[in-house]
């Protein structure tokens, strides 16, 4: 059973959408948490941060101002911590195409420094939030996310005799958060016109709380080198505008640069090294680290179907209109109405 009182945890891009939330949930499990650090480079995110987490009340949490491609910064940040959840990343896909650099050393240079503070500090566990875009990516930040996937694999290679295990979490859209299609289409609802790209688009969908849990999930049961797929529902946008603004017109206006019509988890060759288990997928590394069968046992798991792939367009498990506006009043606005 985890237990992280008296663990000191960092989390990267600890301001964000996903870090706010992980630092709810874990506060309201594990209010004797030793240390949580939330590191990240936007000092007036941390300042409105800090109002909801003041040092009076919550004694273990540190605000650290630094950014993932500052290595010195880093390694610094990491002294004495136990455990790293690496959210940090430039993720807006037209902002990458345009300054691909910029995304590289973000979510690149910036994985290999988590690595590497995690190796120089005697961390203990390691999970990174990886994206359905770094399958088959078409698009730079899915390309900088599959260099970072394939990073956080590779570091079990290096860890030597110490006693660290470096796993990947990839899901799908969370709804509600930054920059996501349904805030978008909330506020655009008052324009009487919503913008579809194409009517045939769909997307996974999780919400961050399912996030949080998947990462807590792989701190607890990761053997090393796992890059753990949630089994979620899809939707399609033309259902999500029908759901926030059912009088609105959907004007189609072409997919963006980089974007795809569907999106994918695990694809065909992933399929050679995937395990089905009962709440989640598990590609695992293509140079075994432990023994494939072993793990099977020990998860009640079942190696897939060659040629298997985790498509939005050919799932089996859809939200319909009405689940997807439950959805918007629980994770996003509970005033919502239509």
């Amino acid at each position: 059973m985890l237990d992280l009182t008296n663990k000191s945890i960092l989390i990267t891009g600890g301001t964000g959408s996903f870090g706010k939330k992980f630092v709810e949930m874990v506060y309201k499990r594990y209010p004797n948490l030793k240390r949580l650090v939330i590191y990240s480079r936007d000092e007036l995110k941390q300042f409105e941060m800090s109002q909801h987490y003041p040092s009076s009340t919550y004694k273990s949490i540190r605000f650290f101002i630094g950014d993932v491609r500052d290595a010195e910064r880093l390694k610094r940040a990491c002294e004495g911590v136990d455990i790293i959840i690496h959210a940090a990343a430039l993720k807006q896909v037209p902002a990458a195409e345009y300054n691909p650099m910029e995304c590289i050393k973000t979510n690149v240079f910036g994985a290999e420094n988590v690595i590497n503070a995690a190796l120089d500090n005697g961390v203990q566990r390691v999970v990174a939030l990886s994206t359905d875009k770094a399958a088959a990516p078409i698009n730079l930040y899915g390309a900088t996310k599959l260099c970072s996937d394939k990073l956080f694999v590779a570091a079990n290679n290096m860890k030597g005799s110490r006693d660290l295990r470096f796993s990947v979490v990839r899901y799908g859209n969370v709804i509600g958060s930054r920059g996501s299609v349904v805030p978008f289409f909330l506020d655009k609802r008052k324009d009487g016109v919503l913008p579809i790209t194409h009517p045939d688009m769909t997307r996974f969908n999780i919400s961050l709380e399912e996030g949080v849990e998947m990462v807590l999930y792989a701190l607890e049961h990761a053997w090393g080198g796992e890059i753990f797929v949630p089994k979620i529902p899809s939707y399609r946008i033309t259902d999500v505008a029908t759901a926030i603004g059912p009088n609105c017109e959907q004007k189609l206006v072409g997919i963006r640069p980089g974007e795809k019509l569907h999106e994918e988890m695990i694809t065909e060759t992933d399929s050679l090294n995937t395990i089905e288990t009962d709440k989640y997928y598990v590609i695992t590394p293509a140079t075994p680290i432990w023994s494939m069968d072993d793990y099977i046992r020990a998860f009640n798991g079942r190696l897939v179907e060659m040629g298997f792939k985790y498509n939005s367009g050919t799932n089996t498990d859809w939200l319909n209109v009405e689940q997807l506006r439950e959805q918007i009043r629980e994770h996003v606005d509970p005033s919502f109405t239509v």
